[in-house]
């Protein structure tokens, strides 16, 4: 029988997934899937559980880097793996990116924790261009969630020009397109200021922000997408607020006062007026989570939190869309294995005073530093939902048999134990990739509502058991692509996937109904039916 799970419905058709506390398993460390033939998936905690099996330790090896957060070793620490500087034969690491052709070297069953590519959204100005190329392509009002901006040296023309257009508008903010921490930031209200140093992202500043207690604010929002083809993203419920340490003033004589016009806690930190906040639930200091922001404004302002976080999650799926293309074909011409890559992005984002959100900038390896009670309230659950979501398998032993450890973990029935990489395979048959063309060819969504899911195929299958998996660990996070509305953001992307269209239709059907689903699933893997795979000497394509 599929385990029992509770369906919780959340504004805006978002359905959260909670499962019963009693997991269908004989150890605390492990969780099963919802499949059968389907192997387990190693149980992430922040705090310390029984160990597991010495012969299943053996084989939990996480690569650390210089960069790890503590936050990040904290879990991987409590959940039994062995973190080592140097291992070649490591199942996780959290680290730094790196260059597209490394993603190569990768073995199907490591997991990184960027995908190829995310420059494209990192980087400021790879940002703005791609979001430029959304505004040509579909209007400038679709697409206007970040401020305008220019790219120095090659749009200094066209900077100049529109500079001497907006005098009654004349503030812009100055930045190098790969800084973080408010380095190198400054504001300009003159031509002549605009430094010589090369090159620049200049960008129109938010001259009306939306202030509380007379402070400038903005939104570190944690977005995690553990998959490009199909598009799957989940935003967490819980971020971070950080304020200015200096009250909001628009007289250019303060333009030079970063404490007042930058909201970077690195930054503002080193203010002797900064005021730290321990307390998640308290709305004081320089620094708030995220539900607490939310219940200030419901209680004091009267704001509209469910129009509020409609407008985030439409400025979250639109900025994800932009670099959609480019990330799926590098995606597809370096990772072996779908089971690779994911990420945690940081979104900055900051409201006007008419509440309007704006995107400020994408952060691809967000601070997780902790410094306060409030910090690790907020970064500690969002590791384990994380690395809980992107389902990490036991490595596969040359040493134990499935059978083996089904004994030691005092299991009954052998069920298979270690990765399987048939699940996760790019390659498809010639039916399969048959069945992509036939229904990438209908643009009506009701021509394939129905008949997507009439006749699933192996590959089929395997997506939405992944998928399904997935919804069994949200935790604090909620799934915002996809969804039974988020089929009207198909018009943007710059081309339609096999796989998106898949699991809209899987949520038409079964959103309401997910055991239905899972009930369906479970009887195709009883046949082992997911296992059918493409040789690779078959005529087969690669996703």
């Amino acid at each position: 029988m599929p385990r029992r799970c509770i369906l919780k419905r959340v504004p805006g058709d978002m359905t959260k997934r909670v499962s019963d506390k009693n997991e269908n398993t004989v150890h605390p460390g492990i969780r099963r899937s919802l499949f059968p033939n389907v192997p387990p998936y190693i149980k992430f905690s922040n705090r310390v559980l029984k160990p597991l099996p010495r012969s299943i330790r053996r084989l939990m090896r996480w690569k650390d880097s210089r960069i790890t957060p503590m936050v990040v070793r904290r879990v991987v620490k409590n959940t039994g793996f062995l973190i080592k500087d140097e291992c070649a034969c490591w199942s996780g690491t959290w680290t730094n990116q790196i260059k597209c052709v490394e993603y190569k070297n990768l073995h199907d069953h490591q997991k990184f924790n960027h995908f190829p590519g995310t420059f494209q959204i990192g980087r400021k100005d790879y940002l703005w261009k791609n979001i430029q190329h959304m505004k040509t392509r579909h209007g400038e009002r679709k697409f206007d969630i970040m401020p305008t901006t220019y790219v120095l040296p090659q749009d200094k023309k066209s900077f100049r020009v529109m500079f001497e257009k907006s005098r009654q508008d004349p503030y812009w903010i100055v930045k190098p397109p790969a800084s973080y921490r408010g380095d190198g930031i400054k504001i300009i209200h003159k031509y002549k200021q605009l430094p010589k140093m090369s090159p620049l992202i200049v960008q129109r500043y938010i001259q009306n922000p939306f202030l509380i207690n007379g402070h400038k604010f903005d939104l570190r929002l944690y977005v995690l997408v553990t998959s490009i083809n199909p598009l799957r993203i989940f935003l967490s419920e819980n971020g971070l607020v950080r304020f200015a340490s200096a009250k909001y003033s628009a007289d250019p004589r303060t333009l030079n006062d970063r404490y007042m016009h930058l909201t970077n806690y690195s930054v503002n930190k080193f203010n002797e007026k900064y005021v730290t906040n321990s307390d998640a639930e308290a709305c004081q200091g320089h620094k708030w989570t995220l539900q607490s922001l939310w219940k200030f404004l419901e209680r004091e302002r009267q704001v509209n939190i469910e129009h509020l976080r409609q407008s985030l999650n439409d400025l979250v799926i639109k900025t994800m869309i932009s670099v959609e293309d480019p990330l799926n074909k590098l995606s597809c011409n370096h990772l072996r294995s779908r089971y690779n890559a994911y990420e945690l992005f940081g979104f900055d984002v900051i409201f006007d005073s008419n509440m309007k959100p704006w995107l400020l900038e994408v952060n691809v390896s967000p601070s997780l530093h902790s410094s306060s009670l409030l910090d690790e309230a907020v970064k500690l659950p969002l590791i384990n939902d994380t690395l809980n979501i992107v389902g990490f398998h036991i490595p596969v032993s040359k040493k134990f048999t499935d059978e083996e450890l089904a004994a030691e973990l005092g299991e009954t029935s052998v069920n298979p134990l270690f990765y399987d990489n048939r699940m996760y395979t790019p390659l498809i048959t010639k039916n399969e990739k048959f069945k992509h063309y036939s229904f990438l060819n209908k643009f009506n969504r009701n021509d394939y509502l129905d008949k997507i899911l009439s006749d699933l195929t192996p590959d089929d299958v395997r997506h939405l058991i992944v998928y399904e998996d997935e919804l069994t660990q949200l935790g604090s996070f909620e799934k915002i692509f996809p969804t039974t509305e988020t089929h009207k953001y198909f018009k943007y992307f710059d081309k339609l996937r096999y796989h998106n269209l898949l699991l809209d239709a899987w949520e038409a059907k079964y959103h309401n109904s997910r055991d239905k689903g899972i009930e369906l699933l479970r009887n195709l893997c009883e046949q082992k039916f997911h296992l059918r795979v493409a040789r690779k000497n078959e005529a087969a394509t690669i996703l």
